[in-house]
C-alpha cells in the first residue's frame, strides 16, 4: 500500500497543532474545546475545497471513471493551498461567530498551530517533492536530489537534478515563527497582537521563498517579477499590520 510522504506528514501536522491549539487558547482564555471545534471544522473545510478543485480539474476523466475519485492525490499546488486557506479560514470565522468566540482572541490561540501545521505541510512538500526549488550548485552540500518517478509524475519535479531545498528553509522560517509565537504570546499587550504578527510572519516567508522556488506552474506575473504566492503574500503583511494598527489605535 502506497501512502504519499506529502499527505502523510502534513495530517501529523494538523494533528499537532489540534493539539497545541489547546495549550494557547487557555493561554489567550478561549475555551480550549471551542478552540478544538474551530480547528476541525477549518481543516475539514480546508480538504473538502480542495477536494472540490481537484475534481473539477479532473472532471472529464471522473465522468467516465467515477470510481477514480477515491484515488485523487492530494498534492502541494498554489491553487490547492489558495483554495484550503480560503475556506478554512471561511469555516473558521463563520464558527466563531455563530458561537460567538472572542475574535482577538480566538485569532491569537490559532496563530501559533497555523505556523506549526505549515511548517509540516512544507515539511511534507520536501520529502514529496512538492514546490521544488531551482537548479542548485553542485558544490551545495545540501541541495536535494530527486530520483523517484511518482514526484515527476504529481509534481513535475526534475529528476537526478540538484535543487535547492527551498521547502525545507520555509519550514524552518515557520516552525521558527510558531515557536517564537508560543513563547511571547502570555507577553503580548493586547489581544490581536499575536494574529497580526502571525499574518505578516507568513507573508515575508512565503514571499521570500518563492524567490528560491521553480515558477514552473506559480502563475508567474509581470513577465516573472513577481508570482502568485506573492501577490498573496503582500496582502497577508498588508493585512497583518492593518491589524496591529487598528489594535494599537484602539488600545
Amino acid at each position: 500500500m502506497l501512502i504519499p510522504s506529502y499527505g502523510a506528514v502534513a495530517a501529523v501536522g494538523a494533528l499537532l497543532a489540534l493539539f497545541l491549539a489547546q495549550r494557547t487558547a487557555r493561554i489567550c482564555g478561549v475555551d480550549a474545546a471551542q478552540a478544538w471545534n474551530v480547528c476541525v471544522v477549518a481543516l475539514f473545510a480546508a480538504i473538502a475545497g480542495q477536494r472540490l478543485v481537484l475534481v473539477a480539474a479532473n472532471w472529464s476523466d471522473l465522468r467516465r471513471h467515477p470510481t477514480w475519485v477515491l484515488t485523487l492525490a492530494m498534492v502541494h499546488h498554489p491553487l490547492l493551498a489558495a483554495v484550503g486557506v480560503l475556506a478554512g479560514a471561511g469555516a473558521a470565522a463563520w464558527y466563531a461567530l455563530w458561537r460567538r468566540l472572542p475574535a482577538w482572541a480566538t485569532a491569537d490561540a490559532l496563530a501559533a498551530p497555523l505556523a506549526l501545521g505549515l511548517a509540516f505541510e512544507q515539511f511534507g512538500a520536501l520529502l514529496a517533492g512538492s514546490g521544488f526549488g531551482n537548479e542548485a550548485s553542485a558544490k551545495l552540500p545540501w541541495a536535494v536530489v530527486y530520483t523517484n518517478r511518482l514526484a515527476a509524475r504529481w509534481s513535475g519535479t526534475p529528476l537526478g537534478i540538484p535543487l535547492q531545498p527551498v521547502q525545507a528553509y520555509a519550514a524552518l522560517a515557520f516552525f521558527t515563527l510558531a515557536v517564537f509565537l508560543f513563547v511571547w504570546m502570555p507577553l503580548r499587550r493586547q489581544t490581536g497582537d499575536a494574529a497580526g504578527i502571525c499574518l505578516m510572519g507568513l507573508g515575508v516567508v512565503i514571499f521570500f521563498t518563492e524567490l528560491g522556488r521553480n515558477p514552473e506552474g506559480r502563475g508567474p506575473l509581470f513577465h516573472g517579477a513577481i508570482d502568485a504566492p506573492q501577490i498573496a503574500a503582500v496582502l497577508l503583511v498588508s493585512a497583518g499590520g492593518l491589524i496591529l494598527r487598528e489594535r494599537e489605535a484602539g488600545a
